[in-house]
């Protein structure tokens, strides 16, 4: 179905206000790069860092046709309507044990600045789906690739009902944001991305100083406290209630006497 929204309504991204708000001297961000249209920008960061491209890369795509999600789901977007890139981050060795956390860390960059630009009540789903009370807003991908981790972001931005990738999701615009525009979105969630990977980094990927990273995060998600069914790989699942995360990240989930620490999982918030 064609979309009824103008150019002036769904306008084009500006690589270059992009580039010198963001790829600035000390800045984290070393290049940034729009492109029209491609698969996966997860998929090119990858592709970048295997040839060696340095920390700091930005992709962004104006139309992503073969997104990808956590297990195996796509994540689809009409041109120009969300904001779907990734990045290219080159921990320290030091840091690879807290590897689990990057994408907490991402989750929490991505709702703090939009929930003040955008006025909404937002949330984060373990580990870091971004909601507007139950519907879907953003989703996140971290990816390892050798001794690079590839963080990517798809945020529904000016979808209508009829062009939401799933039934469950919403955009900006549904949910009644003050912002609309891409650019100062992007701008601040790439800023506040590198403020907080500098500081777990400077922690030397511990839980941020003393411990604000996890404190952040309890805050921010929504999952927490609440009855959970969190489907496993292997095709288990645990049904309980969603006590915290631990200082590695992992979700506590209590069922009975048994208290499991989940590193991994798709979780469902139970009614």
């Amino acid at each position: 179905m064609s979309s009824p929204f103008t150019d002036l309504e769904r306008p084009p991204l500006r690589e270059g206000p992009l580039r010198a708000a963001l790829v600035v001297e000390d800045a984290l961000w070393t290049d940034l790069r729009v492109v029209e249209r491609t698969a996966s920008t997860n998929a090119d960061v990858v592709a970048a860092a295997a040839g060696g491209a340095p920390e700091g890369l930005v992709v962004v795509a104006e139309h992503q046709v073969a997104g990808r999600g956590r297990s195996g789901r796509t994540w689809t977007s009409p041109p120009r309507a969300g904001l779907t890139f990734s990045v290219l981050l080159r921990p320290p060795p030091a840091t690879r044990a807290a590897w689990g956390w990057l994408p907490l860390l991402a989750g929490v960059a991505v709702v703090t600045p939009l929930a003040r630009l955008s006025g909404l009540d937002l949330g984060l789903k373990w580990p870091n789906d971004v909601l507007v009370g139950d519907r879907k807003l953003a989703g996140l991908l971290a990816e390892v690739s050798g001794d690079a981790v590839v963080l990517g972001v798809g945020l529904n931005v000016s979808l209508r009902e009829d062009e939401l990738p799933a039934p469950a999701a919403t955009s900006l615009r549904l949910a009644g944001s003050e912002v609309s525009d891409r650019e100062p979105v992007l701008r601040a969630v790439l800023r506040e991305l590198a403020v907080r990977y500098r500081a777990w980094v400077a922690a030397a990927g511990g839980s941020d100083d003393g411990g604000a990273l996890q404190r952040a995060y309890r805050e921010a998600c929504v999952t927490l406290g609440r009855t959970v069914t969190v489907r496993l790989p292997g095709e288990r699942s645990v049904t309980g209630e969603a006590l915290d995360v631990d200082a590695s990240g992992r979700l506590l989930v209590r069922h009975g006497t048994v208290i499991d620490a989940l590193a991994a999982g798709d979780v469902v918030h139970v009614r």
